[in-house]
């Protein structure tokens, strides 16, 4: 082949290229730029409408284009065609960039039946399974069920938790329905359904307390354990005076307590009968015993039926379990009833253990350890009450103090004035 016919050759190949590189930017500007479109809507309040075409996942996974269409704003508040371009651009910047992530069309009820509850609810503890699969089915699937995943926003959340405040919801139960929601739209991130979870950015209120935290003073404690019968009564020492939670306590194996060094290990908890780990890493820890409690639990122990290591130290006839409920009712709001105190449940006679050792001085560390929490804050913003003794006796220190000379009762103010009063 000549040099001319070679040179002809690579001219014809070269152009050849150049031609089909036109075609694939063609097939990509299609593909991925685009400009959208521009027009006007309505009669008495125009506004500008924005369409484009974005990338979705279908709810069968698979991938698809649909056309996307946004009201930018009214006509009066938006200065002619170039302020809307410029919106409009700002929206299709990200898709344009290659930065846009498609998102999903499925429906939140169908994701949380299908994805969220088979997929990720079992690998959660067991209450917070059974509390998450409740406020799922009684709350949020009736709000967010017929929504997109992509069309819940972070307004609409936001608002939402606030309507439950005020319709009476407790702020616990509030702050539940906020981090189920975040978990379910974090698993779609998770999963690609998604490209943001938009619960990261609500906020809740200052925490408010429906109903103030129920305890014990110790001259109630008293009149609560005469009251009880058995097994109530050691449960109650136990839970008074380490400060257990009830499922802790009914977890509780003989083989975890060593009555020669006081103590007891906690390394398990029980909620509906069913068995698992303590609720967290810091609820894993070891318990010094008063000897009103190794006290109880000798005696509970003289009077079990299985004293293997293994063998329930609170248990029914068959070896299993007692559920915290039933003693609840039975047991400790009876004895409430014949001591006269208000009724409480086992979570009150947590609250007592943590405002005891608060009103007697207690380290607050040594308190967090006791009651096993990750954060100081909780120790100290939840389970440490001010009693009203307490700050009687606070209050007549500070006086003897600052006003020394000042009669501190009727009875000295009286012989005092008698004194000082002149004779008939």
């Amino acid at each position: 082949m000549s040099l001319d016919s070679r040179g002809t050759l690579k001219a014809d190949i070269g152009k050849g290229r150049r031609a089909n590189l036109r075609i694939e930017r063609r097939k990509m500007a299609r593909c991925q730029y685009q400009n959208g479109c521009l027009f006007i809507r309505g009669k008495r309040r125009k506004m500008w409408v924005a369409r484009w075409r974005e990338d979705v996942i279908l709810a069968d996974g698979s991938a698809s284009r649909v056309m996307r269409s946004v009201v930018l704003g009214p006509v009066s508040e938006i200065a002619g065609r170039r302020e809307a371009r410029r919106l409009l651009d700002a929206r299709l910047n990200p898709i344009n960039q290659g930065q846009y992530r498609p998102e999903a069309t499925m429906l939140f009820s169908k994701f949380a039946a299908d994805c969220f509850e088979p997929g990720l609810l079992p690998t959660l503890k067991f209450a917070t399974q059974k509390i998450y699969s409740f406020l799922l089915r009684k709350h949020l699937t009736p709000r967010f069920g017929d929504y997109r995943l992509c069309d819940i926003s972070r307004a609409e959340i936001q608002q939402y938790l606030l309507e439950k405040l005020k319709q009476g919801f407790a702020w616990e139960t509030t702050n539940h329905l906020r981090n189920l929601m975040s978990k379910v739209l974090g698993t779609a991130v998770s999963w690609n359904y998604l490209a943001d979870n938009v619960v990261r950015g609500v906020k809740m209120p200052e925490r408010s307390l429906k109903r103030p935290h129920q305890f014990l003073n110790a001259d109630e404690v008293k009149r609560l354990v005469a009251a009880c019968t058995e097994p109530t009564r050691s449960i109650v020492v136990v839970a008074v005076m380490t400060g257990l939670r009830i499922g802790e306590i009914l977890a509780l194996r003989w083989g975890r307590i060593n009555f020669i060094g006081e103590t007891l290990v906690v390394a398990e908890t029980c909620f509906m009968g069913r068995f698992g780990t303590p609720k967290t890493r810091a609820s894993r820890r070891e318990i010094p015993l008063s000897p009103a409690v190794v006290e109880a639990l000798k005696a509970h122990y003289s009077r079990s039926a299985d004293r293997s290591p293994k063998a329930l130290v609170f248990a029914t006839r068959h070896g299993g379990p007692l559920v915290s409920n039933n003693l609840r009712k039975r047991g400790l709001q009876s004895a409430c009833k014949r001591a006269e105190l208000p009724r409480i449940n086992w979570h009150a006679l947590r609250h007592t253990h943590g405002t005891l050792l608060h009103v007697q001085g207690t380290p607050l560390k040594v308190a967090q350890a006791q009651l096993g929490h990750s954060h100081m804050a909780t120790t100290l913003e939840v389970y440490t009450h001010a009693s009203v003794i307490a700050q009687r006796e606070a209050v007549n220190l500070l006086d003897e103090q600052v006003f020394p000379s000042v009669p501190k009762n009727a009875k000295e103010a009286s012989s005092t004035a008698e004194v000082v009063s002149p004779t008939n």
